[in-house]
């Protein structure tokens, strides 16, 4: 470690002896997670009166794909701003870096995404079906259900809830109430309109038995699908791989996405996020499946 950085932290560390009476037990922990930031840092030649807000963000998901705990993470984090908020005060920097950075408890908190392999598996489950003509039409419901769920990244409710007047198949996209009652006008791919379509044709009415229902996904005898006989269909479903749930579609939806550089604003529009930082986690997910794939292949990436 470089003897600016030493200076910094030993700085510090006399005043929460001093000034803060912390116990030494405290003090090693502080000086342990601050010595680890200050040696990230020296890799990208710069010190800790230096450090930018992406110096932050950056060590905290490389912590995360190497696996540490979230409380780990969130206690380094913690001494990262207890430093520069003395920093500060000392008028040793300008600018706090540790400013609007995400709680790192919140970034464990989203649901896995699944992998595009586990969704064709999905999609392949709900095919089977047996030989009655009304397990097929179960069978093309489900798998426009699944279809729908990924392709707009829809709410449990909002699903359940979408009237065939709110289809606009011809357009390629339907009209979804979300939380609050607000609408928003979310796109369908191909493979969902196909799946709707199907369903349409061959399996709706077969399901409905002479009944009438304004919403477009029904059960067997004509009446609305409920929330927990779909999310009971999406475990069903995913049983070979590691069990999804409604949410982890739309979670999946949103990833992937990213993925491939969708933008942030985009991703909002179509989940019907009120506020952009929420949308924002996905940046932190894609980063971390990116990190971990550049570990398992690149044959430098382990490399001491």
């Amino acid at each position: 470690m470089t003897a600016a950085n030493q200076r910094v932290i030993s700085s510090f560390l006399d005043y929460l002896k001093v000034e803060r009476g912390l116990a030494a037990l405290t003090v090693c922990a502080y000086q342990a997670d601050l010595v680890q930031f200050a040696e990230f840092l020296e890799a990208k030649r710069r010190d800790l009166l230096q450090a930018r807000r992406d110096d932050v963000r950056t060590f905290l998901s490389q912590l995360f794909a190497n696996a540490v705990k979230d409380r780990s993470v969130a206690r380094k984090l913690s001494a990262l701003r207890h430093l520069y908020k003395y920093l500060l005060l000392d008028r040793m920097v300008k600018h706090d870096p540790t400013l609007e950075i995400d709680s790192p408890r919140q970034w464990k908190i989203l649901p896995k995404s699944l992998a595009m392999s586990e969704i064709d598996s999905m999609l392949k489950a709900v095919d089977q079906h047996g030989d009655s003509r009304t397990a097929a039409a179960i069978a093309q419901r489900d798998r426009a259900i699944l279809e729908v769920l990924y392709a707009a990244g829809l709410r449990v409710s909002e699903l359940t809830n979408l009237k065939l007047e709110d289809l606009k198949l011809e357009l390629g996209h339907a009209l979804v109430r979300g939380k609050g009652d607000k609408e928003r006008i979310v796109p369908l791919g191909r493979s969902a309109q196909d799946a709707i379509r199907a369903y349409l044709d061959n399996a709706r009415a077969l399901l409905l038995n002479g009944r009438v229902s304004p919403v477009l996904f029904v059960r067997r005898g004509g009446g609305p699908l409920t929330r927990q006989r779909v999310w009971q269909m999406v475990k069903a479903a995913s049983a070979s791989s590691r069990r999804a749930s409604p949410h982890t579609l739309r979670h999946s939806c949103a990833t992937h996405m990213v993925e491939n550089g969708a933008d942030l604003r985009t991703v909002q529009t179509i989940l019907g996020h009120a506020d952009i930082s929420t949308s924002q986690v996905y940046t932190h997910v894609a980063l971390d499946r990116l990190r971990n794939v550049y570990r398992s292949y690149h044959p430098r990436a382990k490399k001491q």
